[in-house]
């Protein structure tokens, strides 16, 4: 009696579980035609990639005219990001490379001049250990060089920010390698 009792459940278990097996959607191939595109981003995706184009366009004039005020001769590098080298150092010895490591003292302030952070580390360059504006531009200086740089917001910490650093702030940040 236990046996029959037992084998019925087997049984239902069984057709249960095929059942439930048969409602599963099969895995879908990707097509390979011409002209397929990908899917196209909602509104509000795209109203916030507008936003986010338009703030970066008004940090890269705040900038802009922020350097024409100074009396230093600021270039534009890359990541938007203006700098002078306020002193060239030891221009015979090497300038950064990547996965080396550098004793870099950074003071960064805000754009009315108000310091934020002021910090002395050794960071590994092209880990992303740097804000984006100093390390894509960090390789123009050498040993003992010192420079100041103006950061847009999204080259600099971005929209989360720090701590103490504002989210979408613009910085001047001064480097000094060591």
């Amino acid at each position: 009696m236990k046996t029959c009792l037992f084998r019925r459940y087997l049984w239902l278990a069984a057709v249960i579980l095929a059942a439930c097996a048969c409602n599963r959607p099969s895995p879908q191939i990707p097509t390979q035609r011409k002209g397929s595109s990908a899917p196209q981003p909602d509104s509000a995706h795209l109203a916030l990639l507008e936003l986010n184009q338009r703030l970066a366009l008004a940090a890269d004039e705040q900038l802009r005219l922020l350097v024409q005020t100074r009396d230093e001769q600021y270039a534009l590098y890359d990541a938007n990001t203006w700098m002078t080298v306020l002193d060239k150092g030891d221009e015979e010895s090497g300038s950064p490379q990547e996965n080396e490591e550098w004793l870099i003292a950074m003071r960064i302030y805000d754009t009315e001049g108000q310091l934020l952070t002021d910090c002395e580390k050794t960071y590994r360059i092209g880990k992303k250990e740097l804000p984006e504006g100093v390390e894509k531009n960090i390789s123009a200086l050498h040993h003992h060089s010192r420079a100041r740089l103006y950061v847009p917001w999204y080259a600099a910490y971005g929209l989360t920010g720090t701590d103490r650093i504002a989210p979408y702030e613009n910085l001047i940040i001064e480097i000094e390698l060591k």
